[in-house]
Parts: structure tokens; C-alpha cells; sequence
């Protein structure tokens, strides 16, 4: 491990600096549930959604910067990019005029204000944001592919779920070691490494919002599993089953 990573690469500061924040959002009530198989069709709709606003944002800005040394590198639109994806399973979900169908909400939107603001003025600070969320979802977000796709009784053939699909990435646990390298070759000083961890905990609050705010309207809507029947993964233990676990192999 130690020729592998020196304590001063980016990847380890932020796999050791997020290490709490991560253990916190793995915790959250919505997460916790949603590993069980508690999740219910109309909160998963709204989870969406909230994807859907978060990624728009945050390719928009990669897009708009990826010229940036800092984002050039880590810049990888055809493997890594979500937000079509997301159209699809908002298609599946809401029907064909779903942008008519769905809202930003309040959580989801200081998010979103957060990504275009570092865009517009601190650019290289998206790498936090986008690492947050990419390593997350190729690791975890696997298990939460599964466990959606049984709770909700959706099609094998991956409706609305496109979401936790990458089509492009053939192994994703060399695609992180990739990503990773890559992290650790950035042409940042000390002070930048810094901020872009301390950025990557934020990342994990505005997730942790999103989660709060989604278990609240969650509590809201009807009951559509039935309790004991699906408990898939009891949400402790295995960290390898964290929807967020980008560590190491």
C-alpha cells in the first residue's frame, strides 16, 4: 500500500479527510432504509429528481471549466456523465413530460447554487463535488442498483435505474485506481489539496440535506412495502456496502 500511496496524494487526504463525513451520510435514516429495501417508489421519484438537478449542475460546470488543469484530467464526460441517464429513468418514472413534473427542492438547490458558484469562481474545487459523488456511485451506488431494482419490483432490463449503469466504465475498480492516479498527478499545492477536502465534506452535507429532506417527504407518502418483507442488507457492517465507499480496492 505505501509504494502504491504517499500520505500527501490528493486521494488519500480526501479518502482519510471525508472518512467521518462519509461514515455520517452513510448513517442517515433515508440510507439506512434504502439499504434495507425501505424505500418507497414515489421517495425513489423524488431522490431522482434531486439526482437530476445535482448532475446537471455539477456537468454543466465540468463541461463549461474542463480546460482548467485541475478538471482536465479528471474529465471524463463519455464514462463518467449521469444526467442522460437520469433523463431516461425521469422518462421511465414520469412519462414523457417529465420536466413538467418535477421541482428543485429547497436542499437540492443550495446544492446546485454551491457547484456554480465554485464554476464561476474556484473551479478546481469541483473536483472535490465530482469526485463525492462519481467514486460513490461506481462503488456503493452498485449496491443501491440492486437493492432499488428488487424493493421496487422494476424491470431486469433496467429501467430506471440507468442512473447506477455505466455503460462505458468495463471495470470499475480499475477505472477508480485510474481516477485516483490521476487525483494524485493534479498540480496543486498543499493549501489547494486542502480546501478540495474541505470542499468534499461539504459535498457530503449538501448530501446529507438531500437525504434528511427526502426522508421528511418520504414520512409523508403513503406506505408501498410491505415492513420485514425486503430487508436486503440490515445497514451496518460491511463498509463495502456504503452507497458512498470510494476507497480503496
Amino acid at each position: 500500500k505505501s509504494l502504491l500511496f504517499r500520505p500527501t496524494d490528493l486521494s488519500e487526504l480526501l479518502k482519510e479527510g471525508t472518512k467521518e463525513s462519509h461514515e455520517r451520510a452513510e448513517n442517515t435514516k433515508f440510507v439506512k432504509d434504502f439499504l434495507k429495501g425501505r424505500i418507497k417508489q414515489e421517495a425513489f421519484k423524488l431522490a431522482t429528481s434531486a439526482l437530476f438537478f445535482t448532475y446537471s449542475a455539477l456537468e454543466e460546470e465540468l463541461d463549461r471549466n474542463r480546460e482548467n488543469p485541475a478538471i482536465e484530467p479528471l474529465y471524463f464526460p463519455q464514462e463518467l456523465h449521469r444526467k442522460e441517464a437520469l433523463e431516461k429513468d425521469l422518462c421511465y418514472f414520469y412519462g414523457e413530460d417529465w420536466e413538467g413534473s418535477i421541482q428543485c427542492s429547497e436542499a437540492t438547490k443550495a446544492y446546485v447554487e454551491r457547484i456554480h458558484h465554485l464554476g464561476s469562481t474556484k473551479p478546481e474545487l469541483l473536483v472535490a463535488h465530482a469526485y463525492t459523488r462519481y467514486m460513490g456511485d461506481l462503488s456503493g451506488g452498485q449496491i443501491l442498483r440492486k437493492v432499488a431494482q428488487r424493493a421496487l419490483h422494476l424491470p431486469s432490463t433496467e429501467e430506471g435505474i440507468q442512473f447506477y449503469v455505466f455503460n462505458n466504465v468495463t471495470n470499475a475498480q480499475q477505472f477508480k485506481q485510474l481516477y485516483r492516479a490521476r487525483l494524485n498527478a493534479l498540480d496543486l499545492d498543499a493549501d489547494t489539496k486542502e480546501e478540495i477536502v474541505q470542499e468534499a465534506n461539504c459535498a457530503f452535507q449538501f448530501n446529507m440535506q438531500v437525504f434528511e429532506e427526502l426522508d421528511k417527504m418520504g414520512a409523508t407518502l403513503p406506505e408501498q412495502y410491505k415492513d420485514g418483507g425486503l430487508s436486503l442488507h440490515d445497514g451496518k457492517g460491511d463498509i463495502r456496502k456504503c452507497p458512498y465507499y470510494a476507497a480503496q480496492q
